[in-house]
């Protein structure tokens, strides 16, 4: 994957990232959070230099040294499995609240670690982070499945093809 390849503009994004053991997490001051083994989606946006870019791409590498937002801890020990992402948002709020309600409310959706990612939320979200349980090995990403590309668009008012994104390995498990 190359990061020249995502927008250098404003956005809302969601991170599919794989954990294939059970494990104890530390994460910064938020605590420690047993998080379950599987797939887990994690909502964010991006509006500082750089947009899309210049965020997606420090997720994506996780070999930070100074841990900044919740995910870094998460992406020390979790692969990047795909990523969705809405370009050139700067007049509507931040999707990562929507995002993260409508897909904690899927079947085999959990909120292992309240407060992840969602410390600056003002939308009454538990967390920005959903763990759906890994169901043998999907042939499709998570983000890349129809109904869930679909219910993203919806909650952004968009058509479908306006979310970027792209598996980045191909089979979850």
């Amino acid at each position: 994957m190359n990061s020249a390849n995502l927008p250098a503009i404003s956005g809302s994004y969601a991170l599919q990232l794989g954990l294939t053991t059970a494990c104890r997490l530390q994460v910064g001051r938020l605590g420690e959070f047993d998080l379950p083994a599987g797939e887990y989606i994690y909502l964010g946006s991006a509006r500082g230099p750089g947009g899309l870019s210049a965020r997606l791409s420090r997720h994506l590498a996780g070999n930070q040294e100074r841990l900044h937002w919740h995910i870094d801890y998460l992406r020390k020990i979790a692969i990047p499995g795909a990523i969705c992402y809405l370009a050139g948002e700067p007049t509507r709020p931040p999707l990562e609240c929507a995002w993260s309600q409508g897909l904690a409310e899927l079947p085999g959706a959990s909120i292992p670690a309240a407060g992840f990612g969602a410390s600056d939320c003002r939308s009454g979200c538990i967390a920005h982070l959903i763990h759906f349980t890994s169901q043998g090995e999907p042939q499709t990403p998570l983000l890349h499945q129809l109904d869930i590309r679909m219910l993203l668009a919806r909650i952004a008012g968009a058509p479908a093809a306006a979310l970027g994104g792209w598996r980045l390995y191909p089979a979850l498990g």
